[in-house]
């Protein structure tokens, strides 16, 4: 089952959430470009998102000279349904 979006997320940020997570597979570190090859999403949307769920400590860097980005422990726990979305709610300053 899919974890419920907070009010500020939209399907994007649901995609690149799961794309990051590979399903049971091990997790991917992707930029934004391939992150939009594989998905509905241009690379600048998919770039601002990936600000956006950084800002709530859903994402990180990877490697940040290279715009690599992977799950943080934060972002697995909310894929796999351990972090309910209204913790999601309040700004992002945890």
């Amino acid at each position: 089952m899919r974890p419920r979006l907070a009010s500020w997320m939209t399907p994007v940020d649901r995609d690149i959430l799961e794309l990051l997570r590979n399903g049971e597979r091990q997790e991917l570190v992707l930029t934004p470009s391939v992150i939009a090859a594989n998905t509905d999403w241009k690379r600048q949307t998919v770039r601002e998102h990936l600000l956006e769920l950084g800002d709530h400590h859903l994402v990180e860097y990877h490697n940040e000279s290279r715009a690599l980005y992977q799950l943080s422990d934060r972002g697995r726990d909310y894929v796999e349904g351990r972090l309910d979305a209204q913790v999601l709610e309040s700004a992002a300053d945890d």
